[in-house]
């Protein structure tokens, strides 16, 4: 679950089968959290929720400042970063999540060694958000080893249409602002019910 920005309903999230509660550092998103949520309210979420952070194009000095004054723990880097760049913040003890856009080339096989996963999302010149889906039959084109996220307009009612993809490194669902009441403020009840259908 992406773009978090109200601390009670983070901590109800939290309580649900998530894996990743994803905070967004980037100033021009609607969803930048610095000002909205307390570090320490980052903290408190229990062990087995991996505290994400999103970033575009940041140097690394501002995204370590930013990860350890957060609490972060997993790295998502959604600009045009090098694969150098995600080995950097490796050998800091963090993971990695690089997002792509599958509808171009990709040189999956420089950054493989240096993410723990790959994102793949619909692009935007705003760097995600966009609320649309991108065509999902070009998962079938992707043949590398590392996991994958799937992100890009999913919404509450995807979750049959989701669970008849198959491909061997699909490791799990992004979910954001189709499922918001406003930028950051999440539904929780939608949230749930999607996760019921995955799970069914």
């Amino acid at each position: 679950m992406c773009g978090m920005g109200d601390e009670a309903l983070m901590q109800q999230i939290s309580a649900l089968p998530v894996d990743m509660l994803g905070f967004i550092f980037y100033p021009r998103s609607p969803r930048f959290v610095v000002g909205k949520v307390d570090p320490d309210s980052i903290k408190r979420l229990p062990d087995s929720i991996r505290k994400t952070g999103v970033f575009v194009n940041e140097t690394k000095q501002v995204v370590l400042d930013y990860a350890r004054a957060y609490h972060l723990d997993t790295l998502q880097l959604h600009g045009s970063e090098k694969p150098e760049m995600c080995r950097s913040l490796k050998e800091e003890g963090f993971s990695v999540i690089k997002a792509f856009n599958l509808a171009k080339e990709n040189n999956f096989a420089a950054y493989a060694p240096c993410c723990d996963y790959f994102l793949f999302d619909t692009p935007s010149e705003k760097h995600g958000g966009t609320g649309a889906k991108f065509d999902w039959s070009l998962l079938k084109n992707y043949t590398g080893s590392r996991p994958f996220l799937l992100s890009g307009g999913i919404g509450p009612d995807d979750a049959e249409e989701l669970k008849a993809i198959v491909h061997p490194q699909m490791a799990g669902f992004d979910i954001n602002s189709r499922f918001e009441v406003s930028p950051g403020k999440k539904d929780v009840e939608k949230i749930q019910n999607f996760i019921q259908v995955l799970i069914e």
